[in-house]
């Protein structure tokens, strides 16, 4: 199944780009934990380095934003990846380079307790230039904790 190798391959490349080539990502402790083409999605564990309120040992808000973008980027770039659909793997893989946040909008709903958390973004729309996307933010009881909309250029 020569097929099956090469998507498993590229879907290996863009968890390789985001789980281990981006050092903010590992600082974070983020990981890719689907790339489902409509809905990927990243999950990461609390720890005591990301806490922002000590007393409640609450996420820090810096955290929940950067999650929230992240899992925008990678909505988007799934959402780039659909539209590439055919093109060669180190095309689609390329695409990555030119990625970047344009705008970002986030709305904190509760404070960010928990084990561990998971971030599910989705594409509103795949342009030309620009892909818009919505994530939500949950807890490991799935407590709804954050939910933003992202602005990313894709050209």
């Amino acid at each position: 199944m020569p097929g099956r190798n090469a998507e498993n391959a590229w879907l290996e490349g863009i968890r390789e780009i985001f789980d281990r080539k981006i050092p903010f990502n590992q600082v974070l402790g983020l990981k890719v934990h689907s790339l489902d083409m409509d809905r990927p999605k990243i999950r990461f564990d609390m720890r005591k380095a990301l806490v922002g309120n000590y007393i409640k040992g609450s996420l820090h808000g810096g955290v929940i934003s950067s999650v929230i973008d992240v899992t925008g980027g990678l909505a988007a770039f799934m959402g780039l990846q659909k539209k590439l659909s055919g093109e060669p793997m180190a095309l689609k893989l390329d695409q990555f380079r030119k990625l970047g946040t344009i705008d970002l909008r986030i709305d904190y709903l509760r404070p960010g307790i928990g084990k561990s958390f998971e971030a599910t973004g989705y594409v509103l729309r795949t342009g030309n230039k620009v892909a818009v996307t919505r994530i939500e933010l949950k807890n490991e009881i799935q407590q709804l904790i954050a939910v933003g909309t992202g602005a990313y250029v894709i050209a």
